[in-house]
């Protein structure tokens, strides 16, 4: 959950978002998206359970070094920062309920959280490409 964006103040997990599919080698996420600072903010807040193969894309309008954080979010989770060019520069996992901040250590356009461990568990480290994004032309 992005934390740069200011307190929240709500406890209950917004709505479903928007869907698109994104895939990383081999493997596909069906991914929502959060495009704007209030879905971006909430993220997966107060959410009991991602899917196996499912994920939060978050969207941003520039490039630049962003910070998550996992206030309010009881799942663990592990995130992936990616660059305007859909490329993974950092990965990380986050702890439930963290308040600790997570750095991008890279300036990024894209943040992708999915459950703890998929990363690993499908060999996708940095330097690998998200394929599906919404990058404008």
């Amino acid at each position: 959950m992005a934390g740069a964006e200011g307190p929240l103040s709500p406890q209950e997990a917004q709505a479903s978002l928007p869907r698109i599919p994104l895939q990383i080698g081999a493997h596909a996420l069906d991914a929502e998206v959060a495009d704007d600072p209030l879905e971006r903010q909430m993220g997966l807040m107060f959410r009991e359970e991602l899917g196996a193969d499912a994920a939060m894309l978050f969207i941003y309008p520039d490039e630049r070094e962003r910070s998550f954080w996992m206030k309010n979010t009881p799942l663990p989770l592990s995130i992936a920062y990616l660059d305007a060019t859909g490329l993974i520069v950092h990965i990380a996992d986050m702890q439930p309920l963290d308040v600790t901040p997570v750095p991008s250590r890279h300036a990024v356009r894209f943040a992708l959280e999915v459950n703890q461990g998929w990363f690993e568990q499908h060999g996708v480290t940095t330097g690998q490409r998200l394929d599906g994004l919404p990058i404008a032309e």
